[in-house]
C-alpha cells in the first residue's frame, strides 16, 4: 500500500476496472462517477423516483469491496440481478438499495452512498459527478440516402452507445451541471486522479462537461494519468482510432493536460499508429506508456493485476 490519495473518474464497466487495479495500492480511493444512465434498471429507477441513476454507483461500490469472503459476499449480493418478467424483473438489488436509502435520507445522496459503504465495507468512497441526474447528447454522423455523410442528433446514454455512425460530439442537459462538492474536494487533495477507461463518450468524457469538475482537474497539482481502452470493438469506438480518442478530449476540454497516457500494445500494433498516439498524447503534455494491460483471457477487457503494476509504475515514480 502506498497510501497515495486517488481519485478515479469514469462509469461502467471500465471503472471498475481502474477501482479494483487501484485496490492493490491504497485505500485512499474515491471513485467519481458519472450519472446520465438512461436504460435498464437504473433508467427504469430513475424515471419512477426522479433520483441520479443508482447503476454505475452501484459498480463503483461493488468494485471497492474489501478482498474477503465477506466482501465478496456482498459483492455478490450488490450485482445480484433478479430475473423474471415481473416488476423486479431485471433490477439488480443494489440499484434497490441505493434507491431505498435515498427515499429514506432525501437530498442526501452522498450520505446514502456512504451508508452504503459502510455496510460493505468498501476500501474507499463512491460520489456521484453531479447531484443532478444528467441526460447526454451527441450529434454523430451517419450516411444519408445518397451515401453522404450527414449530422444527426441523438439524445440519452442508452441511445448514444448503440448508435451506428461516428460520434463527433457531446453534451450534456443540463449544460452546466452542478458537481458535487465532495469530489471537487477529492480531486483538490488528490495524489493521483486517473481518467479512464470505459465508454469514451457516455462514462469518460461526461466529467469533462462538468464545468466544475473539469476545472478542479485543470487546477488539481495531483499527477493525471489517461487510461485507454484495450479494444475499439464497442459502438462508441466506431470510427475511431485510440490516437483519436485522445484528441477528442482536447476538442471537449481545451487545455486540459495529463502526465501519462497508459496504452496497451494491442492498440498500437503499428509504428504508425504508435507515433500517431505519441503524437496525441504530446497534445497533452503527457508521457505515453504502452504495457501490457489487456486480460489474455477475456478480450476487450483489462486485467486487474496488469493494470495495478502499470498504475504502481507511475505512482511510485518509476516511470518518467
Amino acid at each position: 500500500m502506498t497510501g497515495s490519495r486517488v481519485v478515479a473518474l469514469g462509469g461502467g464497466h471500465g471503472l471498475s476496472a481502474s477501482l479494483q487495479a487501484l485496490r492493490h495500492m491504497t485505500e485512499s480511493i474515491t471513485a467519481i462517477v458519472t450519472v446520465a444512465d438512461d436504460g435498464g434498471s437504473s433508467g427504469r429507477l430513475r424515471q419512477e423516483f426522479d433520483i441520479l441513476p443508482p447503476g454505475d454507483l452501484r459498480m463503483a461500490l461493488a468494485a471497492l469491496c474489501e478482498d474477503t469472503k465477506w466482501g465478496h459476499q456482498w459483492s455478490a449480493v450488490l450485482q445480484h440481478r433478479f430475473r423474471g418478467n415481473g416488476d423486479l424483473g431485471g433490477h439488480a438489488l443494489g440499484n434497490l438499495l441505493i434507491t431505498a436509502l435515498w427515499d429514506l435520507l432525501p437530498d442526501q445522496h452522498v450520505r446514502g452512498l456512504d451508508l452504503v459503504g459502510r455496510l460493505l465495507n468498501t476500501r474507499g468512497r463512491v460520489l456521484p459527478m453531479s447531484l443532478v441526474p444528467l441526460d447526454i447528447e451527441a450529434t454523430i454522423v451517419v450516411p444519408d440516402d445518397m451515401g453522404e455523410p450527414a449530422e444527426i442528433t441523438v439524445r440519452g446514454q442508452s441511445r448514444v452507445a448503440k448508435h451506428p455512425g461516428k460520434v463527433e460530439r457531446v453534451r450534456l442537459h443540463p449544460d452546466s451541471p452542478p458537481a458535487c462538492p465532495e469530489a471537487l474536494e477529492a480531486i483538490k487533495l488528490a495524489d493521483v486522479v486517473v481518467l479512464g477507461p470505459g465508454s469514451w463518450f457516455t462514462s469518460v468524457m461526461p466529467h469533462l462537461l462538468v464545468p466544475e469538475l473539469r476545472q478542479a482537474l485543470l487546477d488539481t497539482p495531483a499527477t493525471r494519468v489517461l487510461t485507454l481502452n484495450v479494444s475499439l470493438n464497442d459502438d462508441e469506438a466506431s470510427g475511431y482510432t485510440v490516437a483519436e480518442h485522445v484528441s477528442a478530449l482536447v476538442d471537449h476540454a481545451p487545455g486540459l493536460g495529463f502526465d501519462h497516457v497508459i496504452a496497451d500494445p494491442q492498440v498500437v500494433r503499428t509504428q504508425a499508429e504508435r507515433e500517431a498516439l505519441e503524437a496525441a498524447a504530446d497534445l497533452v503534455g503527457a508521457e505515453l506508456v504502452v504495457s501490457a494491460v489487456a486480460s489474455a483471457r477475456e478480450p476487450g477487457l483489462h486485467d486487474t493485476l496488469r493494470l495495478a503494476a502499470a498504475y504502481r509504475d507511475i505512482i511510485s515514480g518509476s516511470v518518467g
